[in-house]
């Protein structure tokens, strides 16, 4: 009997202890889906086929964009939004019915209660640094880190940068800077002509880039506000638009630093902009090369393209999808359309689910290592254009 009693006495600790067990379960806030990485989109539960993301910071243009594809985008869920104006947050849940549950106005707070596998950046240039270093204290969700994806620059300098860069080495986080031009087929059609050798070895590259100015089309006052402050951009179109042309520079040639950078930078409408640039060129040096970028609030039209000069030939980028080419033999250049880029490389939330999914490590136009090198390349710019002075690269 007493055996048994023992027995009994076993048994209604167990029960205990397991109703612990179960209600300490139920505390512990829920992390997302741990979906293995080596089950195909296709064959995933809705609910963790679905991206979770979150939108730090409202005060960037782009994400209007963003959330005018995304809230139609079934392969995407945004799990919260930081950002610390509220009517801001309002007037973009108003336009695209946005969930008023989704508000956080801490990003701390909104990374531990949503969980989220990735975070859109959407704050001043000068915001990223902030952004990244409390995203790279986050513990690991499903054995991983959470991935970053800031709209271009990297960096208002390059001390930012190279912070932003240790912070992410350290926690192992992926970092993804996402520019309009990486998803162009043009450019990567362009890239694979110097690739190939089809047009020589690299002589000079011309790129332009930049629009009216940020005012003259209209953009929102909370973007005008900081885009037209130094200290919150880097500067003025020097580098809204300068990053462009020194992206794509880069990235022709391997990643490799000019020998030297030169600028030169206008205010052309002081009463527009009294604080920043809204003109500006630069020009690199290479062993065998030079670029030249033209960064400008002035055009009287909106541009992105580029001129690649090689030994033999050139390629000229023409808006998205088309190019006009002359190789050696040619007697005049042809007007040729880019060949589809392959999923997942074509859009940038294709890219964003492939690494975050896939473990794909960004590489090219938009990896980390690459954009250091042009947060220098507009750091030097700056200093070059203040100073009126060459500055060599170290």
């Amino acid at each position: 009997m007493r055996m048994n009693g023992w027995l009994v006495i076993g048994a209604l600790v167990g029960i205990v202890l397991a109703g612990i067990g179960a209600r300490g379960q139920e505390g512990t806030p829920a992390g997302p889906p741990a979906t293995p990485r080596d089950v195909p989109l296709e064959k995933q539960p809705d609910e963790d086929r679905r991206l979770r993301v979150a939108v730090v910071g409202m005060v960037h243009g782009h994400v209007d964009g963003f959330l005018a594809g995304a809230v139609k985008d079934n392969d995407v869920e945004i799990v919260g939004f930081a950002e610390p104006d509220r009517a801001l947050f309002e007037r973009y849940a108003k336009k695209y019915s946005l969930d008023e549950k989704l508000y956080h106005a801490d990003l701390k707070e909104m990374l531990d209660t949503t969980h989220p596998e990735a975070v859109l950046v959407y704050t001043s240039t000068f915001g990223h640094r902030r952004v990244v270093e409390i995203c790279a204290k986050q513990p690991l969700i499903a054995h991983r880190a959470l991935t970053v994806m800031m709209e271009k620059p990297l960096a208002a300098s390059a001390e930012d940068a190279h912070a932003i860069a240790e912070a992410a080495d350290k926690a192992l986080m992926p970092v993804i800077v996402n520019y309009e031009t990486t998803w162009y087929r043009s450019n990567r059609g362009a890239e694979e002509l110097v690739r190939s050798g089809a047009i020589g070895e690299i002589r000079k590259v011309v790129v332009h880039d930049g629009h009216k100015g940020p005012k003259e089309i209209g953009v929102g006052p909370e973007f005008l506000s900081w885009l037209t402050d130094p200290g919150l951009d880097g500067g003025g179109a020097l580098y809204d638009f300068g990053c462009y042309g020194a992206d794509l520079m880069t990235w022709l040639m391997k990643g490799a630093r000019p020998l030297t950078v030169t600028a030169v930078t206008q205010t052309i409408k002081p009463e527009i902009y009294p604080k920043v640039d809204d003109e500006a060129t630069i020009v690199l040096t290479y062993p065998k090369a030079q670029a030249i970028l033209q960064a400008s609030w002035n055009w009287p039209f909106d541009r992105k393209d580029m001129e690649v000069y090689g030994q033999t030939g050139y390629v000229k980028t023409i808006k998205r999808d088309e190019m006009e080419v002359r190789l050696a033999g040619d007697a005049e250049a042809k007007r040729v359309e880019a060949k589809p880029i392959a999923p997942p490389e074509d859009d940038s939330l294709h890219y964003l689910r492939a690494v975050v999914r896939d473990g794909v490590k960004p590489e090219g136009l938009g990896s980390l290592e690459l954009n250091v090198v042009v947060a220098e390349i507009l750091d030097a710019a700056r200093e070059s254009a203040k100073t009126g002075k060459t500055v060599r690269m170290k």
